[in-house]
């Protein structure tokens, strides 16, 4: 199947690059264009793309506020947000709003599709240094030690997280790959699909960045 993609920014030439990088792989294609977020909003109503590629800054509504409309209103379509820096402030705000992602707009071509493909099958595109911007972003200061933090998420949820779940999202908070979490917890990198693909039903999230979120609010994730 190949993945649809809805392009929104402002920039003419940026539109051009990322349209040509996106139909030149088989697993990805162009489905419309977005000037600006209040576009961008109706096209994604209209078109229903698999991924949309969002600018921050754009006229008449920003990327933000664009995204928090697309996930509230069409749940398949996911966001893949650009920006210049990954320490722009408002990558914490798009992430919160709904993306599932981020992406530095000179990214090679294969990045950017492969960061597509990601965020298709359900994966964060996320370093260390954001995960750790977003927990900070969203949680009070966190009390307790895990199994605390575990047994209080736990009275919030219909099921039981689990100690290796526990761990898992605390390597999530680390920006680690699932290779780089099956190597550090000594597991099959299909066993860390499997459990992220549980707790993503515990959390009702979409994807994995709204697994941190909701982690994060709950007082389960701690960067300590």
């Amino acid at each position: 199947m190949t993945i649809r993609v809805l392009i929104a920014d402002d920039e003419a030439l940026m539109r051009q690059g990322l349209r040509m990088f996106v139909n030149s792989d088989p697993r990805t294609t162009t489905v419309g264009e977005a000037t600006d977020g209040l576009q961008a909003v109706e096209l994604c109503e209209e078109l229903k793309p698999d991924v949309v590629l969002m600018d921050i800054q754009m006229p008449k509504m920003n990327g933000i506020e664009a995204t928090a409309e697309i996930t509230k209103s069409q749940e398949e379509s996911k966001v893949l947000a650009l920006t210049v820096f990954t320490s722009e402030p408002h990558v914490v705000s798009i992430l919160q709003a709904g993306a599932s992602g981020f992406l530095v707009k000179d990214t090679t071509p294969e990045q950017l599709v492969q960061s597509i493909v990601d965020i298709h099958d359900g994966k964060a595109v996320l370093s260390a240094e954001i995960s750790s911007q977003l927990i900070s972003a969203v949680r009070s200061q966190p009390h307790g030690n895990a199994a605390q933090r575990l047994e209080e998420a736990n009275q919030h949820l219909d099921v039981d997280v689990t100690e290796r779940e526990l761990s898992i999202l605390q390597l999530l908070a680390k920006g680690m790959s699932n290779a780089e979490m099956a190597e550090a917890l000594n597991l099959a990198e299909g066993t860390i699909k499997a459990n992220f693909g549980r707790i993503m039903s515990k959390m009702e999230a979409r994807d994995r960045v709204q697994v941190l979120i909701r982690a994060t609010k709950l007082g389960v994730i701690s960067l300590d």
